[in-house]
């Protein structure tokens, strides 16, 4: 314990030290870099294949859940959309230096208010490599230095991608040791990395709820909580029911393994009869197990849901269903259980669609779309460093912004305050 206590220690102090001179690295500086690491991720692929296929190999033998191993597996078509996530972050506007406030005051001071770079942060998160190259390049486009720890199932994968990126890093202007990894696998180093309140600034954990749960409960440096999505569709009286179908199938099939998937699928008392069985048909024909409440399986023939169906973020081919009296029923059981991520109403009728986004208290609230497109990707901000649920600092996808805080500059000219 001692000595990895000191291991990460050391790691996270390199960290620091690199992101004092991270914050004053031009942004041509950052993005030639940053160009140069998306190139070498395309250009040393067949390493980073060869390591991670051995990996889903192992994974496979102990039997992990397949929504577990999708999120492992990479090929050259995800090699190639990290690269390109890279690539559209470099294209994005420089956070770093951004007035977004200023004033002169009646004794001739003037204050601006500017956005900084956090310093050092630290990344939690289970088994996904994209996660890896996102999360050091919205880092470094930010002015961040960062201290990364994956899951162990992807260990050796996310530890080619970072040396890949560091070599690409050092060669282009960036200290390589704004990019640490922590490669030790016994689960007290992430309670080592959530200690360090004077070398971390900030720690988002990216994962279960489990995973979550243990970042906050042992952490010391303030936390931005993300991912857990228990996402509902309600699907109202007037709908149109073709694209209540298609939408409802494309949020709970697209990619199911995924926090913004839909996990619970309300429907109107009134339109039960008709629309479940059609529902239901779709999403079995996409190898969907359907668990429903007592109402449901009297319409069609399902497994029975239990108390905890409603609050589960199941991250697998499974949804459970209930049928509501109405659109107030519909918010009391989001509001109850849902995990304020991303929550969807299909109706046509406008006063119940302003009821909805008004009165559900989630990060991204829909209204005739799918859940799928709470992402930082879908929302123009390039790639995300994750979804945020909670309320202070930052909510929803976090682009670039999200990853910094403000600096206030006051500049005078020999006032003194009586």
């Amino acid at each position: 314990m001692l000595f990895m206590k000191e291991h990460v220690t050391k790691q996270a102090r390199r960290a620091k030290e690199a992101s004092r001179q991270l914050a004053c690295v031009s942004i041509e500086v950052r993005n030639t870099a940053l160009l140069a690491m998306a190139d070498a991720l395309e250009a040393r692929q067949e390493e980073i294949l060869e390591i991670n296929a051995k990996e889903v190999a192992a994974a496979k033998e102990k039997n992990t859940r397949r929504n577990m191993i999708d999120r492992l597996i990479l090929t050259p078509q995800r090699i190639k959309g990290m690269a390109d996530g890279i690539r559209q972050v470099v294209t994005l506007e420089d956070p770093i230096g951004k007035l977004d406030f200023e004033v002169v005051r009646p004794n001739g001071l003037k204050i601006r208010r500017v956005r900084v770079p956090f310093g050092v942060i630290g990344i939690i998160y289970e088994a996904r490599p994209n996660v890896t190259a996102d999360a050091i390049a919205l880092c470094i486009k930010s002015g961040n230095a960062c201290v990364l720890r994956g899951g162990s199932e992807a260990v050796r994968t996310n530890k080619k991608i970072v040396d890949i990126m560091k070599d690409a890093a050092a060669a282009n202007g960036i200290p390589s040791t704004a990019i640490e990894f922590i490669g030790i696998l016994d689960r007290d180093a992430v309670v080592v990395m959530c200690r360090l309140r004077k070398l971390i600034d900030v720690i988002i954990p990216r994962g279960g709820a489990g995973l979550i749960s243990r970042v906050i409960e042992h952490s010391t440096v303030p936390v931005i909580e993300t991912g857990t999505g228990v996402c509902h569709t309600f699907v109202d009286k007037t709908a149109d029911q073709d694209m209540a179908i298609k939408i409802c199938v494309n949020a709970k099939t697209s990619r199911p393994s995924v926090c913004n998937a839909m996990e619970t699928l309300l429907i109107h008392k009134d339109i039960a009869e008709e629309f479940l069985p059609k529902v239901a048909a779709a999403l079995i024909e996409k190898n969907v197990e359907l668990r429903g409440d007592e109402a449901c399986r009297k319409i069609f023939d399902m497994n029975a849901a239990n108390d905890d169906d409603w609050a589960t973020e199941y991250n697998d081919l499974i949804l459970s269903v209930k049928i509501v009296d109405d659109v107030d029923a519909a918010i009391e059981h989001i509001n109850k259980y849902s995990s304020e991520h991303s929550d969807a109403i299909i109706t046509r009728d406008a006063d119940n669609a302003a009821k909805f986004e008004q009165r559900i208290d989630s990060a991204a609230v829909y209204v005739n779309t799918s859940t799928r497109f709470t992402d930082g990707f879908e929302f123009g901000f390039g790639a995300e460093i994750g979804i945020s649920t909670q309320k202070l600092h930052a909510r929803g996808p976090m682009g670039l912004e999200a990853l910094t805080t403000m600096k206030y500059l006051i500049d005078g000219d020999g006032q003194v305050r009586g």
